[in-house]
C-alpha cells in the first residue's frame, strides 16, 4: 500500500504539471517504507509471542504452585454446562473405580529465526534509484515476507498445539478430582445444574384467560409477520453429498480461487505500470506480455475453474443422482490447470497466438484446455442422462449450452484455415464476443437460475421467462461481434447485422433481469439477512446495466466516441468483474458452507463485498468519463499527447480501484480458508474429563 500511494502520488504531481512521466520513486523512499513494515510486523509478533510465554508461564506456575490444591478444580467445576453435570451425576451415582491418571504434559516450542546476512552497498547510487533495480527489491522483499508470514502460522500451530496438551493434562487432572468427588458434594453439583436448567417461561407477567374484547377496540394480530430486525442467518444443513464429490468441489474452487489472486496481481502491477510507465525493463513484465497473462489468467482460471466447480454440484443436484465419473472431473481439473500454468509461462516469454484478444495461449496449449472441457462436458450430459427427474432444469440448460457453444468456438477460433486476412478479423469479433456470451455468460446464469431460488427459499419467477431468455441470447449473441470492427474493411452489411443483433440482445436481458428481480419479491427483508444475497443483487443490476451499455456502444456513433479508449475497459471489467465475478462469489459463498460445515467470518464477508464493489466504482467510472473526454478529444483532431496527458488523473483512479479490488481478493481467499480449513480446536477441559470418566469415550481427545 505505501508502494501504491508513493506512485500514485508521483503521478498525480505530474499529471498536474502535464509533464512526460518518469518513475521518480528514490530507493531511500522504498527502503523506509520497507523498514517500516518489516518493523510493524515484528512488533505484532514479538506481542503474539509475549502473550503466548505469559499464559504459559501461568500455567506452569499455577501447576507447580498448588499441584495438589481443588481451588482451581472447584473453579472448573462452576463452569460445567448442565449436559456435563447430568453425566457426572449419572457417573457418581453408579459404582465406581478409582482410576489412577498419571498425566505427562512436554512442552517444546522450537522457533526457527533464519540467519540474515547483511546487503553490500552498491558503489553507484545511480544504480540503486533505476526502475529494475527497485522493482527487483520489491520482487525479493515479497518472498522473504511470505516466508516470515509462514513461519508466524507455523509458529501459531506449535503454540497451539502445545496450549492443547497443557489443557489435556488439566483436564486429566480435573479427571482424578471428580473421580473422588465425595458424595455430599453431589447435592451442590445437582442444585448448580437444576439452577443452570431453570428458564423463563416469558408468561411470567401474562394471565390466563383468554382474550374477550366485546367492543372491538383492539385489534389481534394472530401472525405477526416478517420481523422488524433480523440477524444474519448461518447456511442450513444440505442434503447429503458425497465426500468425493465434495473434494474434487473444493479443489476446483481452490485453484479458481488461486488463479484469481495471480491473474489479479498481475492485473494489479499493470494497472501502476499505467501511473509509473518505467517501473521496469524486463521483457518479461512487458506491458504487452504480462496483459494477456492477467486476461488469460482471470478468464480460464478463476471464472472457468469457478464456473465448472459449482456446476459439479449443480448438474447432478438437479438431476436428482450422483456424478456420473469422478475421475473425470479430477482430469479436467488438472488439465485445466496445467494449461493455464503453462499458457502463462509461454506468453511472458513472448512465445503467444498472435494478436487474437484472448486467444493469445498457442494451439497445444488451448488443446490441453479443450480436452479439459471435454472431460467435463461428457460428464455432465452422462450425468443429466441418468437423471431420476422426468424435466431437465433450466440451469443444466444453460450449463451444457455454454459448454457445447464454447466447444464450436473454441474450433472457429483455432482452426488454421480461417486465420488468413480480413476473416480471420470476423473471426476474432466471434471468438471474443461468445466466449464472454456464450460460455461465460451463459454458464453463470444456470448458477444463478440454481442458487438464487435456493438462498431466497422461492421458486424461479417465470420458467417461461427463462426460456424465453435462454433462447433469445442463443439467436442474437451469436451475430453480434463485428459490432467491435465498424467502420472497418468488413462489409457494411455484416456491420450492420452485428448492430441489430445487439439491440436485440435487449430481449434476454430484460426477460433475464425481470425473472430475477421477480423472484425478489416478498423476500426482499432477506436482504440484509444473508451474506450471499447482496452479491447477487450486484450481480444482476450490472448484469442490466452492463448488457444495455454494450448495446449503446454498438451504435455507429458511439464507436466514434468510445472505440479504442479506456471506457471499454471499464465496459469489459462491468461485464466480466461486476457480472461474473460478483455472481460466482455470491454461488461460492452459497455452497462452500454447505460441503464444509464452516462459515466465513461476518466482518471479512463484509470487507470483500464492499472493497470489490467500491473498487469496482473507482475503476470504471472514471475510466468511463475520460474515455469519453479522450474520443470527443480524438474526433476534435487535437493532439494524440494531449489526450495521453488528459488520461493520467483517471488512470491514477485505475490504480486506486484496482487497488481496492485486488485488497477484496485477499480478503476473499481468506474466506475461502476459513470455510475449508480444518482449524485446530483449543479443548475444553471440563468436557474431556467428564468424557475420560468413561472408557470408552478416552479416544475422543486424543491429539
Amino acid at each position: 500500500m505505501l508502494l501504491i500511494f508513493l506512485l500514485g502520488h508521483t503521478a498525480w504531481v505530474h499529471a498536474q504539471a502535464m509533464l512526460p512521466y518518469t518513475l521518480t520513486l528514490d530507493l531511500a523512499s522504498l527502503m523506509i517504507g520497507l523498514v517500516i513494515l518489516t518493523l510493524l510486523m515484528t512488533i505484532l509478533v514479538t506481542l503474539s509471542f509475549k502473550r503466548h510465554v505469559d499464559y504459559f508461564a501461568d500455567v506452569y506456575k499455577r501447576q507447580d504452585d498448588s499441584p495438589c490444591t481443588n481451588e482451581r478444580f472447584r473453579a472448573n467445576l462452576k463452569n460445567l454446562t448442565s449436559a456435563q453435570l447430568k453425566k457426572l451425576i449419572k457417573y457418581k451415582n453408579e459404582i465406581k473405580k478409582n482410576k489412577g491418571l498419571l498425566p505427562i504434559c512436554l512442552l517444546s516450542v522450537h522457533i526457527f529465526i533464519p540467519n540474515l546476512g547483511s546487503a553490500q552497498s552498491p558503489t553507484s547510487s545511480s544504480v540503486l534509484n533505476q526502475g529494475p533495480i527497485i522493482v527487483t527489491l520489491i520482487l525479493v522483499f515479497i518472498p522473504i515476507l511470505l516466508v516470515v508470514i509462514l513461519g508466524i502460522l507455523k509458529t501459531k500451530h506449535i503454540v497451539n498445539r502445545e496450549k492443547n496438551k497443557l489443557m489435556r493434562k488439566e483436564a486429566e487432572a480435573f479427571a482424578t478430582y471428580l473421580d473422588v468427588l465425595p458424595a455430599p458434594e453431589l447435592k451442590t453439583i445437582q442444585d448448580q445444574k437444576q439452577a443452570l436448567d431453570y428458564s423463563l417461561t416469558h408468561k411470567e407477567l401474562a394471565g390466563k384467560q383468554s382474550i374477550n374484547d366485546k367492543r372491538g377496540l383492539l385489534y389481534i394480530r394472530q401472525n405477526t409477520g416478517l420481523p422488524i430486525a433480523a440477524i444474519k442467518k448461518k447456511a442450513l444443513p444440505r442434503p447429503y453429498v458425497d465426500p468425493a464429490l465434495s473434494k474434487v468441489i473444493q479443489w476446483y474452487l481452490i485453484s479458481a480461487t488461486f488463479w484469481l489472486l495471480f491473474g489479479t496481481t498481475v492485473g494489479e502491477y499493470l494497472g501502476i505500470k499505467f501511473v509509473a510507465p518505467d517501473a521496469d525493463q524486463l521483457s518479461w513484465l512487458s506491458f504487452g506480455r504480462l496483459r494477456p497473462v492477467h486476461t488469460n489468467a482471470v478468464f480460464w482460471g478463476w471464472a472457468s475453474l469457478g464456473m465448472l466447480g459449482l456446476g459439479y454440484y449443480i448438474v447432478p443436484r438437479v438431476s436428482n443422482t450422483s456424478l456420473a465419473h469422478i475421475k473425470w472431473a479430477w482430469y479436467s481439473l488438472h488439465l485445466i490447470n496445467a494449461a493455464i500454468t503453462l499458457g502463462s509461462i509461454s506468453l511472458m516469454m513472448g512465445i503467444n497466438n498472435g494478436g487474437g484478444e484472448y486467444r493469445e495461449y498457442i494451439w497445444p496449449i488451448m488443446l490441453l484446455f479443450g480436452i479439459g472441457l471435454g472431460f467435463t462436458l461428457n460428464n455432465y450430459l452422462l450425468t443429466i442422462a441418468r437423471r431420476q427427474t422426468s424435466e431437465i432444469y433450466i440451469s443444466n440448460w444453460y450449463i451444457v449450452s455454454a459448454l457445447i457453444f464454447f466447444t464450436i468456438v473454441g474450433l472457429v477460433g483455432y482452426i488454421p484455415q480461417w486465420q488468413d486476412g480480413l476473416g480471420e478479423t470476423i473471426v476474432q469479433g466471434y471468438y471474443m464476443h461468445q466466449a464472454v456470451g456464450m460460455w461465460f455468460m451463459l454458464f453463470t446464469l444456470g448458477i444463478v437460475y440454481y442458487f438464487l431460488p435456493q438462498q431466497l427459499n422461492k421458486p424461479i419467477y417465470s420458467y417461461s421467462l427463462g426460456i424465453l431468455a435462454f433462447w433469445a441470447q442463443i439467436i442474437f449473441y451469436t451475430l453480434i461481434g463485428t459490432h467491435h470492427f465498424v467502420f472497418s474493411a468488413i462489409p457494411w452489411w455484416l456491420q450492420t447485422v452485428a448492430i441489430v443483433a445487439s439491440v436485440g440482445m435487449v430481449i434476454p436481458v430484460i426477460a433475464g433481469t425481470t425473472n430475477f428481480l421477480m423472484t425478489f419479491k416478498g423476500a426482499w427483508y432477506k436482504l440484509k439477512d444473508s451474506y450471499t444475497i447482496p452479491f447477487f443483487l450486484v450481480g444482476i443490476i450490472f448484469y442490466f446495466t452492463g448488457s444495455m451499455q454494450g448495446t449503446a456502444e454498438a451504435f455507429r456513433y458511439a464507436n466514434l466516441i468510445w472505440h479504442f479508449t479506456d471506457f471499454t475497459v471499464a465496459h469489459s471489467h462491468m461485464t466480466m468483474y461486476g457480472i461474473i465475478t460478483f455472481l460466482l462469489w455470491a454461488g461460492i459463498y452459497a455452497l462452500i458452507p454447505r460441503l464444509t460445515g464452516r462459515e466465513a467470518p461476518q466482518i471479512t464477508v463484509g470487507m470483500h463485498f464492499w472493497l470489490a464493489l467500491i473498487g469496482l466504482l473507482f475503476y470504471s467510472i472514471p475510466l468511463m468519463y475520460g474515455g469519453s473526454l479522450r474520443g470527443l478529444s480524438w474526433i476534435a483532431n487535437e493532439p494524440f499527447v494531449q489526450s495521453i496527458s488528459l488520461m493520467l488523473p483517471y488512470w491514477l483512479w485505475r490504480a486506486i480501484g484496482g487497488t481496492l479490488m485486488w485488497l477484496s481478493h485477499l480478503v476473499f481467499a481468506y474466506n475461502m480458508y476459513k470455510m475449508i480449513a480444518r482449524p485446530m480446536t483449543s479443548i475444553d477441559i471440563g468436557q474431556t474429563a467428564i468424557d475420560l470418566l468413561d472408557p470408552k469415550d478416552k479416544d475422543k481427545h486424543l491429539y
